[in-house]
């Protein structure tokens, strides 16, 4: 878009707010592009035309102004939808909350602490509990100051910690946690993994992917053979997570799963993990007829290739400290070769894609703790703590 001079740009925002408020017009016929990096003198405007406004015709444009700003990098609302964090409607909030997704200042760690402790909305407390967690992820890189990245951390802390809180916000809280070493980060995990409801198990198995933590690796593999597809799911994802070789061919398993996200899920992990097999297994699903898992594959080649599909720990994993326990990365690399020998050997050459039956490993190979006892014990213990 051209540049304007001031008078034109007031000019623009006037002709938008008088559109919007002729709620017979549809949003997305109108051009709200004036609505971007809005100066801070005319958010008054705004506002005042906004209160003006129903609100479902509210929740319209918010809704559209999150999808625009996703869709064009040009296109910057965060003036206005940090007004609208203080919206009557906790949609149009939670909205708002999502949209800052890419604003990184600092300054927005207290309103986020405050919706996460004080919103009537237990949806608009989780995902502000959600959009904290990449506050954490930005102290650990170094990015931003230390401080900051604690408070944030302080108040998961505290949500996951509150007594009645419900389950969505502690097991969002959980998530975003998992991107630092917060003490007692790996208890916090393991009980929700135990808990009774299954959404906060499947954000335990998600938790376990985002620390990178190979000790998760036993619950992450027996979670792949989880009965319900949402476990599955995270367990894919978690595997990808993790650079986790020894997921290899169960994720190739996954590829023939009756649930369509597990199936792209696996893909994806594959793309992360890498490998001889599970680049030979993206090139399989290339002959299907399924575009989207297709483009998935596609997608996931171009990771594997751009990544070389040579390194198991991530820029985060590089950032923590602290004891592994559990297998060896030798004994992973040692298994992961044997498999890829074993996948290449057990192609049956037919010209259906199965990959249960193409990919197929044998029992031996799948027992993958091998004879280290030690390691079998350590894990009883931990479990035995809970």
């Amino acid at each position: 878009m051209p540049p304007c001079d001031s008078s034109s740009m007031m000019q623009e925002l006037d002709s938008v707010l008088a559109q919007l408020a002729d709620e017979s017009r549809p949003i997305r016929s109108i051009d709200i592009f004036p609505l971007s990096d809005l100066a801070r003198e005319r958010l008054v405007d705004f506002e005042a035309a906004w209160h003006a406004l129903s609100a479902s015709r509210r929740l319209e444009l918010v809704g559209e102004m999150v999808e625009q700003a996703e869709a064009n990098i040009h296109f910057n609302f965060h003036a206005v939808l940090r007004m609208l964090l203080h919206d009557s409607e906790a949609q149009v909030r939670r909205l708002a909350v999502e949209g800052l997704w890419e604003d990184e200042k600092t300054n927005l760690i207290p309103p986020l602490i405050s919706l996460l402790h004080g919103d009537p909305a237990a949806e608009v407390r989780a995902t502000a509990a959600i959009s904290l967690g990449r506050y954490i992820l930005l102290g650990v890189l170094g990015d931003i100051k230390e401080e900051p990245a604690l408070s944030a951390e302080r108040a998961l802390l505290q949500a996951w910690s509150r007594v009645g809180e419900v389950t969505e916000v502690r097991r969002r809280a959980l998530e975003s946690l998992a991107y630092g070493s917060t003490s007692g980060l790996n208890e916090m995990i393991r009980h929700a993994y135990y808990d009774d409801d299954a959404a906060m198990r499947q954000s335990a198995v998600f938790a376990m992917g985002r620390t990178t933590d190979a000790r998760w690796s036993r619950f992450v593999l027996e979670e792949l053979q989880s009965y319900e597809p949402a476990m599955r799911f995270e367990a894919a994802q978690a595997a990808g997570e993790m650079g986790l070789k020894v997921a290899v061919q169960p994720l190739i398993q996954r590829l023939d799963d009756a649930d369509a996200s597990v199936r792209q899920a696996a893909v994806a992990a594959l793309g992360k993990i890498g490998g001889p097999a599970a680049k030979r297994a993206l090139q399989a699903l290339l002959q299907l007829d399924d575009e989207v898992l297709v483009q998935a594959a596609e997608d996931a080649l171009d990771e594997l290739s751009f990544g070389s599909g040579a390194e198991t720990d991530s820029l985060l994993g590089l950032a923590k400290s602290g004891p592994v326990k559990g297998t060896s990365s030798d004994d992973l690399d040692d298994l992961d070769e044997d498999w890829e020998s074993s996948v290449a050997d057990d192609l049956d050459g037919d010209d259906e894609l199965d990959f249960e039956d193409d990919f197929e490993l044998s029992d031996d190979d799948l027992d993958w703790h091998g004879d280290d006892e030690d390691d079998d014990d350590d894990a009883r213990d931990d479990e035995d703590e809970f």
